[in-house]
């Protein structure tokens, strides 16, 4: 999708730029010709894998922390943005549920002062606001069947769940209130080259890789191989993220989903055949989670008529990428 097709994008605040998501989203901007203007805690270390496009040229850092007001507001004021893409979240679920008061403050209350900051400024610039949310809000339901719609209820199970449903809920009651043009995204699981090896896919493609050599029936430990998720590549996540600032209607959520659901055991078969490894997968208690939502599948339709988008990476291509980062 070109630049010229739907709102322009113009000048583009990038909140958590540094992360997974961010190093993949930055370079698909700039080749829509957008400003670049990226928020981050630290300064941004270029990925280790040759699979993770290099930062483009041009780009504005502007280091700090969300919590931060004053921060916040120069940020804001310096960059003047016509698009915002809010990816800046505390995205671990073990880290949210360890620390819930940071996961609030920095998944709903830094949002909060972000969004005040950028409905102050509207005199001057009125911007397209992406809040990324996640398929976690959607939780667990009597009601659910598969794949899940946008209407669909929202049960969150986990701390990090009720922190982005919260998120949103905000976000969309500043849009009534005040117009502010906000857009939302519900994304399902995402990976590919350069996420951390704290998440599922890189974990499993860590250790099947590091168990490659090792004798058949050497114990490869796993967590819950029952629940079943969709699964997309980065790529075609950022493309999804673009998609909408252009085209996706203010005041609407958005799945960002395959339609397509994989349990965890049939991406560890996956990854066990593309390694040659013959490990036996062990269940390791500690790598269980307490709280699991059995399935979690989304209907992408909502998203592609609006936006024309269509997933164009599968579940192959993420494993090949991940086997062959250069570092976890």
């Amino acid at each position: 999708m070109s630049a010229t097709d739907g709102r322009p994008l113009g000048r583009v605040l990038v909140t958590g730029a540094a992360g997974f998501v961010g190093q993949w989203l930055l370079p698909a901007l700039a080749a829509e010709g957008a400003e670049l203007f990226a928020l981050a805690t630290d300064p941004n270390v270029p990925s280790a894998s040759p699979r993770v496009p290099p930062e483009p040229s041009g780009v504005t850092w502007l280091l700090g922390d969300l919590r931060d007001d004053a921060y916040v507001r120069h940020a804001v004021q310096t960059a003047r943005p016509e698009t915002v893409i809010h990816l800046a979240a505390i995205s671990h679920l073990p880290t949210a549920a360890a620390d819930p008061a940071l996961a609030w403050d920095v998944n709903v209350t830094a949002t909060a002062r972000l969004l005040h900051h950028l409905e102050q400024q509207r005199a001057a610039v009125n911007p397209t606001v992406l809040i990324v949310g996640s398929a976690e809000q959607y939780g667990r339901d009597a009601s659910h069947t598969m794949p899940l719609v946008e209407t669909a209820v929202q049960a969150p199970r986990t701390i990090y769940a009720a922190t982005k449903a919260a998120q949103e809920v905000l976000a969309l009651q500043l849009w009534r209130a005040t117009a502010l043009p906000v857009v939302v995204a519900r994304s399902f699981n995402h990976s590919g080259a350069g996420q951390p090896p704290r998440f599922l896919l890189p974990a499993l493609a860590h250790r099947a890789r590091e168990l490659a050599s090792a004798p058949a029936g050497t114990p490869m430990p796993v967590g819950n191989r029952s629940p079943v998720r969709d699964f997309l590549h980065v790529s075609d996540v950022v493309a999804a993220y673009i998609s909408l600032c252009q085209r996706g209607t203010p005041g609407e959520a958005y799945n960002v989903a395959s339609g397509t659901g994989w349990s965890v055991q049939q991406v560890l078969d996956k990854v066990l055949a593309r390694t040659g490894s013959r490990a036996v997968p062990t269940e390791d208690p500690a790598l269980v989670r307490p709280v699991d939502v059995p399935v979690l599948i989304g209907d992408p339709r909502k998203l592609q008529h609006a936006t024309g988008w269509r997933a164009q990476r599968s579940l192959d291509d993420i494993i090949e990428d991940l086997l062959h980062a250069a570092t976890f």
